[in-house]
């Protein structure tokens, strides 16, 4: 039977006129990388690695199509290491420990090798357990490439011991120099407008890999003028935003939705609302999550805030999609222009410490309910001083165990209604010092 795994270091290569574009234009040194400047610079942990001919395992931490595979292969060049590439998508255990064992047979002759695992996160636990006497050892000097946040798919024992360098996604000046390189390996120009070549950077969504296929399927094509943006549309297939909501690309935006909105910034929060709208985000969720900022950060500056997203939440059940979405558009909408207070959620905070610092303390006695003759014995409910009868429909008493003196939690903000809230508080802190002498 043939061994699916043979000949890991040396894969077959396509014939030339067979392969892809992308795979042409792979850079051939790591000055080549586009838009990683920053590791691969003579001042980025890459270039000096390479400037000392010495490498530590390390995790490519980015989106899809940022370089990460080209990367690891230029590293092994740049200092003479063996390369061994494997997926976590078609490897398992059996082929980890073929991968180690020719690795440790490698070492014996002098040759070090650097093992470059795609989609590590899809390794699991006990499996990414597996590499790290490797990792130790010197047997391999592990490179492994992520999408997905490394703190969250990784173990701390294997973060410990390798280094996460961040790519970035490619910015529209990396993306203009690959189709450069493409033009130029081609011998011609791509066949679209100005205008249309940059609505093709702006759909790669940072994505090189993709924006060099779409490339590709323009140079397939005779066209007897150049392509216009709706001619561009209208040939290449529309790219659908990259965004997982299991995954790092979902928290990340309803972070920056939650931190518009509380920088009351009402345009970027709508753009972000709309992002995951588009993206297929579950309109309940958003909706739990306005929820929770018209509590945390808006509170009783405005207590409207909140009816307008439980109104949302009921609108949209009514409405359905698409018509429903306006509600949650509205209450984000409310939620951004909204003044801002974080003492509810502040003073909520505080009182837990204080809770849990203080223990059982018993309430005063006058103020405990007393439904049986035993408890008035005891003094329960005795000298409770009724608010409604007394002026003002305030008595001044002290609420607080005895064993505790009073604490201040909550400060109203001098925004919206709490500034009418502190009026009140401040009234009543004036008739309760004049009551109690």
């Amino acid at each position: 039977m043939a061994d699916l795994f043979a000949d890991t270091t040396a894969p077959a290569a396509l014939p030339a006129e067979a392969a892809p574009l992308a795979d042409h234009l792979r850079p051939r040194t790591l000055a080549d990388v586009v838009g990683q400047e920053h590791l691969t610079g003579p001042d980025g942990a890459i270039g000096r690695m390479v400037a000392v001919g010495r490498l530590s395992s390390m995790i490519l931490w980015g989106p899809p199509g940022t370089g990460k595979t080209s990367i690891a292969r230029l590293l092994a060049d740049a200092v003479s290491l063996r390369f061994v590439a494997i997926s976590a998508v078609f490897s398992g255990v059996a082929e980890l420990k073929k991968v180690f064992a020719e690795a440790r047979d490698h070492a014996r002759t002098g040759t070090r090798t650097l093992l470059f695992v795609d989609e590590i996160h899809r390794f699991n636990r006990a499996q990414q357990d597996g590499f790290l006497p490797y990792v130790e050892d010197g047997t391999v000097i592990l490179v492994g490439a992520t999408t997905e946040n490394p703190s969250f798919e990784l173990n701390a024992a294997l973060l410990s011991r390798a280094q996460v360098l961040i790519l970035h996604r490619l910015d529209a000046a990396a993306l203009g120099t690959l189709l450069d390189r493409a033009e130029e390996i081609e011998g011609r120009p791509l066949p679209v407008t100005p205008e249309a070549r940059g609505a093709l950077i702006a759909s790669a969504d940072g994505d090189g890999r993709f924006l060099l296929n779409q490339a590709e399927t323009l140079f397939s094509v005779e066209l007897e003028e150049p392509l216009d943006p709706s001619g561009l549309a209208a040939l290449l297939h529309r790219r659908m935003a990259v965004y997982d909501k299991d995954r790092e690309g979902h928290y990340n935006l309803i972070s920056a939705l939650h931190k518009a909105v509380r920088g009351s910034d009402p345009q970027a929060a709508l753009y972000y609302l709309a992002r995951m709208l588009v993206a297929g985000e579950q309109p309940l969720f958003l909706l739990r999550r306005l929820v929770r900022m018209a509590i945390e950060d808006i509170g009783l500056a405005d207590p409207n805030a909140l009816v307008q997203c439980i109104a949302a939440k009921e609108t949209y059940d009514f409405l359905g999609s698409p018509e429903g979405e306006l509600a949650l558009a509205q209450a984000c909408l409310y939620l951004a222009t909204a003044p801002k207070s974080n003492a509810g959620y502040k003073a909520l905070k505080a009182a837990q410490r204080a809770a849990k610092e203080t223990g059982s303390l018993m309430p005063p006695k006058n103020i405990l309910n007393a439904p049986t003759k035993l408890m008035k014995q005891a003094g329960y409910g005795k000298d409770y001083a009724y608010d409604h009868d007394a002026p003002d429909a305030f008595s001044g008493d002290d609420y607080w165990p005895e064993e505790m003196a009073p604490q201040t939690f909550y400060t109203p903000t001098p925004r919206g209604f709490e500034a009418k809230i502190a009026e009140r508080l401040a009234y009543w802190d004036r008739l309760r010092k004049e009551r109690r002498g």
